[in-house]
Protein backbone atom coordinates (compact mmCIF):
# COMPACT_ATOMS: atom_id res chain seq x y z
CA UNK A 1 0.00 0.00 0.00
CA UNK A 2 2.52 2.51 0.27
CA UNK A 3 2.77 2.62 -3.67
CA UNK A 4 -0.28 4.15 -3.86
CA UNK A 5 0.03 7.08 -1.90
CA UNK A 6 3.25 7.76 -4.08
CA UNK A 7 1.17 7.29 -7.37
CA UNK A 8 -1.47 9.40 -5.86
CA UNK A 9 0.82 12.38 -4.81
CA UNK A 10 2.40 12.52 -8.52
CA UNK A 11 -1.16 11.93 -10.03
CA UNK A 12 -2.02 15.22 -8.22
CA UNK A 13 0.90 17.22 -8.85
CA UNK A 14 0.62 16.24 -12.66
CA UNK A 15 -2.79 17.20 -12.77
CA UNK A 16 -2.19 20.66 -10.95
CA UNK A 17 0.66 21.08 -13.46
CA UNK A 18 -1.67 21.18 -16.51
CA UNK A 19 -4.08 23.09 -14.42
CA UNK A 20 -1.38 25.75 -14.19
CA UNK A 21 -2.64 29.27 -16.44
CA UNK A 22 -0.21 31.81 -17.41
CA UNK A 23 -0.30 34.91 -15.75
CA UNK A 24 -2.64 37.76 -17.55
CA UNK A 25 -0.77 40.84 -19.33
CA UNK A 26 -2.74 43.33 -19.41
CA UNK A 27 -2.11 46.37 -21.97
CA UNK A 28 -3.80 49.87 -22.83
CA UNK A 29 -4.17 52.41 -25.69
CA UNK A 30 -3.19 55.12 -22.93
CA UNK A 31 0.42 56.58 -23.43
CA UNK A 32 2.75 56.26 -20.35
CA UNK A 33 3.66 60.06 -20.35
CA UNK A 34 0.48 62.55 -22.21
CA UNK A 35 1.25 66.11 -22.98
CA UNK A 36 -0.13 67.22 -19.20
CA UNK A 37 -3.35 68.96 -20.48
CA UNK A 38 -4.91 70.38 -17.75
CA UNK A 39 -8.61 70.24 -19.24
CA UNK A 40 -11.05 67.80 -20.50
CA UNK A 41 -11.25 67.25 -24.16
CA UNK A 42 -15.03 66.84 -23.16
CA UNK A 43 -14.89 70.46 -22.66
CA UNK A 44 -14.00 70.95 -26.18
CA UNK A 45 -14.82 67.85 -27.87
CA UNK A 46 -17.57 65.84 -27.04
CA UNK A 47 -17.56 61.80 -28.34
CA UNK A 48 -20.46 60.99 -29.13
CA UNK A 49 -20.97 57.74 -30.20
CA UNK A 50 -17.96 55.44 -31.15
CA UNK A 51 -18.47 51.82 -32.41
CA UNK A 52 -15.73 48.95 -32.39
CA UNK A 53 -16.19 46.19 -34.96
CA UNK A 54 -17.89 43.36 -33.02
CA UNK A 55 -14.91 40.45 -33.49
CA UNK A 56 -12.64 42.48 -31.31
CA UNK A 57 -14.52 44.64 -28.90
CA UNK A 58 -13.61 42.72 -26.08
CA UNK A 59 -11.05 42.94 -23.14
CA UNK A 60 -8.97 40.15 -24.62
CA UNK A 61 -6.82 40.70 -27.32
CA UNK A 62 -7.61 39.72 -30.36
CA UNK A 63 -5.19 39.43 -33.37
CA UNK A 64 -4.90 38.41 -36.72
CA UNK A 65 -3.57 35.62 -37.74
CA UNK A 66 -2.91 34.46 -41.99
CA UNK A 67 -5.47 36.01 -44.06
CA UNK A 68 -8.39 35.19 -42.57
CA UNK A 69 -7.62 34.54 -39.01
CA UNK A 70 -8.07 35.79 -35.87
CA UNK A 71 -6.89 34.43 -32.72
CA UNK A 72 -8.33 35.85 -29.18
CA UNK A 73 -5.60 35.83 -26.65
CA UNK A 74 -6.01 34.39 -23.36
CA UNK A 75 -3.28 35.58 -21.49
CA UNK A 76 -3.04 39.17 -23.14
CA UNK A 77 -5.80 41.71 -22.28
CA UNK A 78 -6.75 45.30 -22.45
CA UNK A 79 -7.39 47.07 -19.68
CA UNK A 80 -10.77 47.47 -20.75
CA UNK A 81 -12.95 46.61 -23.39
CA UNK A 82 -11.76 47.83 -26.81
CA UNK A 83 -14.03 50.33 -27.50
CA UNK A 84 -13.76 51.58 -23.66
CA UNK A 85 -10.08 51.89 -24.10
CA UNK A 86 -10.00 53.00 -27.42
CA UNK A 87 -12.73 56.18 -26.37
CA UNK A 88 -10.05 56.96 -22.94
CA UNK A 89 -7.22 57.32 -25.17
CA UNK A 90 -8.35 58.99 -27.53
CA UNK A 91 -10.31 61.49 -25.03
CA UNK A 92 -6.45 61.81 -23.29
CA UNK A 93 -4.95 62.48 -26.74
CA UNK A 94 -7.41 65.44 -27.88
CA UNK A 95 -7.36 66.92 -23.85
CA UNK A 96 -4.74 69.45 -25.62
CA UNK A 97 -6.67 70.32 -28.67
CA UNK A 98 -8.85 73.83 -28.23
CA UNK A 99 -11.48 74.44 -30.88
CA UNK A 100 -13.04 77.86 -31.52
CA UNK A 101 -16.69 76.09 -30.26
CA UNK A 102 -17.55 73.14 -28.67
CA UNK A 103 -17.82 69.98 -31.13
CA UNK A 104 -19.54 66.96 -31.30
CA UNK A 105 -17.52 63.55 -32.95
CA UNK A 106 -18.88 60.06 -34.09
CA UNK A 107 -16.28 57.49 -34.53
CA UNK A 108 -17.33 54.24 -36.46
CA UNK A 109 -13.97 51.83 -36.62
CA UNK A 110 -14.00 49.99 -39.34
CA UNK A 111 -11.63 47.66 -38.60
CA UNK A 112 -8.22 47.47 -35.59
CA UNK A 113 -6.41 44.84 -37.16
CA UNK A 114 -3.25 43.81 -35.09
CA UNK A 115 -0.56 41.55 -36.97
CA UNK A 116 2.26 40.75 -35.12
CA UNK A 117 5.61 40.88 -36.71
CA UNK A 118 3.81 43.39 -39.56
CA UNK A 119 1.39 46.67 -38.04
CA UNK A 120 -1.48 47.44 -35.71
CA UNK A 121 -4.13 49.33 -38.38
CA UNK A 122 -7.09 51.56 -37.86
CA UNK A 123 -9.64 51.78 -40.58
CA UNK A 124 -12.16 54.37 -38.88
CA UNK A 125 -14.97 56.98 -39.99
CA UNK A 126 -15.10 59.90 -38.03
CA UNK A 127 -17.36 62.72 -38.29
CA UNK A 128 -17.05 66.36 -36.29
CA UNK A 129 -19.76 69.17 -36.30
CA UNK A 130 -20.17 71.77 -33.63
CA UNK A 131 -22.07 70.52 -30.92
CA UNK A 132 -25.95 70.80 -30.63
CA UNK A 133 -26.45 71.57 -34.27
CA UNK A 134 -27.64 68.80 -36.26
CA UNK A 135 -28.16 71.12 -39.31
CA UNK A 136 -24.94 72.17 -38.70
CA UNK A 137 -21.89 72.38 -41.49
CA UNK A 138 -19.98 68.79 -40.80
CA UNK A 139 -17.14 66.99 -42.28
CA UNK A 140 -17.18 62.90 -42.52
CA UNK A 141 -13.64 61.89 -42.89
CA UNK A 142 -12.39 58.21 -43.21
CA UNK A 143 -8.86 57.84 -42.00
CA UNK A 144 -6.72 54.71 -42.30
CA UNK A 145 -3.52 54.78 -40.22
CA UNK A 146 -1.17 51.48 -39.98
CA UNK A 147 1.80 51.76 -37.90
CA UNK A 148 4.70 49.17 -38.17
CA UNK A 149 4.76 46.55 -35.08
CA UNK A 150 7.47 44.19 -33.78
CA UNK A 151 6.57 40.46 -32.12
CA UNK A 152 5.36 40.81 -29.27
CA UNK A 153 1.78 41.82 -27.99
CA UNK A 154 3.47 45.07 -26.09
CA UNK A 155 4.98 45.85 -29.54
CA UNK A 156 1.16 45.93 -31.14
CA UNK A 157 -0.39 47.93 -28.01
CA UNK A 158 2.39 50.55 -28.66
CA UNK A 159 1.66 50.76 -32.70
CA UNK A 160 -1.77 51.16 -31.76
CA UNK A 161 -1.35 53.45 -29.48
CA UNK A 162 0.57 55.73 -31.98
CA UNK A 163 -2.25 55.13 -34.31
CA UNK A 164 -4.72 56.98 -31.98
CA UNK A 165 -2.48 59.48 -31.33
CA UNK A 166 -2.15 60.04 -35.38
CA UNK A 167 -6.12 60.07 -35.59
CA UNK A 168 -6.38 62.46 -32.46
CA UNK A 169 -4.25 64.63 -34.31
CA UNK A 170 -6.20 64.64 -37.84
CA UNK A 171 -9.81 65.27 -35.79
CA UNK A 172 -7.51 68.05 -34.07
CA UNK A 173 -6.46 69.65 -36.76
CA UNK A 174 -9.83 69.42 -38.55
CA UNK A 175 -11.58 71.04 -35.27
CA UNK A 176 -9.10 73.99 -35.09
CA UNK A 177 -9.93 74.06 -39.10
CA UNK A 178 -12.13 77.26 -40.12
CA UNK A 179 -13.46 75.25 -42.58
CA UNK A 180 -14.89 71.41 -42.31
CA UNK A 181 -13.01 69.57 -44.22
CA UNK A 182 -10.80 66.33 -43.88
CA UNK A 183 -6.92 66.68 -43.50
CA UNK A 184 -4.70 63.96 -45.46
CA UNK A 185 -4.01 60.79 -43.50
CA UNK A 186 -0.49 60.54 -44.46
Amino acid sequence: MAFSPKLTLVAALLLLAACRSDPVHYHTLMPAHTGGATRSSAEFIEIESLSVPAQVDRQQVVIRQGNSGLVLLESEWWGASLGQEFRSALMDQLASVNPQRKLSLRLDVLRFDSFPGQYGLIDVTWRLRPANDINGASATCRSILQTPSGDSIEDLALAQQNNVKRLAALIGQAAKGTQQSCPPSG
